[in-house]
């Protein structure tokens, strides 16, 4: 399509890929959606991008980024399920640490989200200083839907373009105080009893104390937080953050883990080879009573947040096709009770190893940056990986990147996690189970 050039788009749902050529020298880039009524979003849950990833609405996902030759960063749109109210969505791009200058072979693409066929693609080309574009629109006329390329570009990075469509921004937020920490609860080293399968505890209640007599609260309604555009990425050149310096200091962090694959036949979602990847996201854990054990799909530990060893697992996704793929949370008002956590990830099924598989990890502190870091570049038959390593250092919990592919042992298949405990020094007696 040239630019300004607009074409129909008859599919109920679409992908929305925006995609360039890696290399050296090459930035990062990142995918957004801004849902206007009018010229404006009518509040910041409009806006769609990687710290705010599903729409209320449901109708508009960030679904994460592919690495390869071409990086893919993707949107899902449910043109159904859009609210009448929305007229546009903006569907934009901007530059993680350089410029649209320095990238090769920009492109975004609309594909139909049930038959894959490509019903409109933009390359967008003789950028500059730029540091955030609008690469196209999909917009409604006469009730049906159609797709507009636009290739307007920013030096004002993704917060400037934000702004300009009704965003309120908070680039750089300052870390939020300490929270008061909760009574300790009583715990022994022993085995911990879990909740059944995918249920969370319950928090405990507080009992509420009215106002004082003849002394009426006037009603206030809070005031919503602005947008955080701000990310750490952690590589092997900086592996490791402090979250409590890094403002995590309480509530419930979400780890995220979601995959893709690479193969020769082209990219696949959540497959290789045409059968779908079983990629599970599992932890050890050791308190500082010595307390330690696993929470793992694959053991049917799925922990608890309230009481030892304050971590749950939500999900088991058999294919990596989920939206929000597998999740561990860490109730970080119980970090002192945390010595270290070890976060890691096995194949089950699906695939041989993690070669031509790319994983992303992301953590999401409550009230600060999520954390990401990347996993891919398996050379040999590794079915395991270890993801990062959170660690009570002094009071502060501490999160180190490891991406570490860790094979099974000689004459042991599928002994990858005994050899991670091995490695790792978690010293119970571990067996690698195979029943799910």
């Amino acid at each position: 399509m040239m630019k300004g050039a607009n074409v129909a788009v008859p599919a109920a749902a679409v992908r929305v890929e925006l995609g360039w050529r890696s290399g050296a020298g090459v930035p990062d880039a990142d995918a957004s959606a801004l849902l206007l009524a009018g010229a404006k979003v009518r509040s910041d849950d409009d806006f769609v991008f990687y710290n705010q990833a599903v729409h209320p609405s449901g109708a508009v996902r960030h679904e994460g980024k592919q690495q390869g030759d071409i990086v893919v960063d993707t949107l899902s749109v449910n043109l159904v399920q859009v609210e009448p109210q929305i007229e546009t969505i903006v569907l934009a791009a901007s530059a993680d640490g350089g410029t649209f200058g320095q990238f090769h072979g920009l492109y975004i693409r609309v594909l139909d989200a049930a038959t894959g066929a490509e019903v409109a693609r933009f390359d967008s080309t003789g950028a500059t200083t730029e540091t955030a574009f609008v690469l196209g629109e999909l917009y409604r006329r006469q009730g049906a839907w159609k797709f507009r390329a636009v290739g307007q570009g920013y030096d004002s990075g993704l917060a400037g373009l934000a702004t300009d469509f009704g965003i309120t921004v908070d680039d750089a937020p300052t870390p939020p105080p300490p929270r008061p920490q909760p009574a300790p609860p009583h715990f022994a080293p022993a085995p911990q009893p879990y909740p059944p399968a995918g249920q969370p505890s319950a928090p405990p209640t507080q009992p509420f104390a009215p106002a004082e007599p003849n002394q009426p609260q006037p009603y206030a309604p809070p005031s919503a937080p602005p947008v955080n555009l701000g990310k750490v990425s952690l590589t092997k050149e900086a592996p490791s953050v402090s979250l409590t310096k890094h403002g995590a200091t309480g509530g419930v962090m979400r780890v995220n883990l979601n995959w893709t694959s690479m193969a020769a036949s082209g990219r696949l979602f959540g497959k290789l080879r045409g059968k779908n990847i079983d990629l599970d996201l599992c932890c050890f854990f050791e308190l500082v009573n010595g307390a330690i054990g696993s929470v793992r799909a694959l053991d049917r530990r799925f922990g608890a947040l309230y009481e030892p060893p304050f971590i749950h697992l939500d999900q088991d996704d058999r294919t990596g096709a989920s939206i929000t793929g597998e999740n561990l949370s860490i109730n970080l008002d119980y970090t002192r009770f945390f010595r270290r956590i070890l976060v890691f990830a096995s194949i089950y099924d699906g695939a041989s190893d993690f070669r031509g598989v790319h994983a992303t990890v992301t953590l999401h502190p409550a009230n600060s940056a999520p954390i990401e870091m990347t996993l891919d570049g398996c050379t040999d038959n590794s079915r395991d990986a270890v993801l990062a390593v959170l660690e009570n250092v002094n009071g502060e919990l501490v999160v180190r990147r490891e991406g570490t592919f860790v094979r099974p042992p000689a004459g042991q298949p599928g002994g990858g996690v005994v050899e991670i405990a091995r490695l790792y020094h978690w010293d119970f007696g571990f067996q690698a189970g195979r029943g799910k």
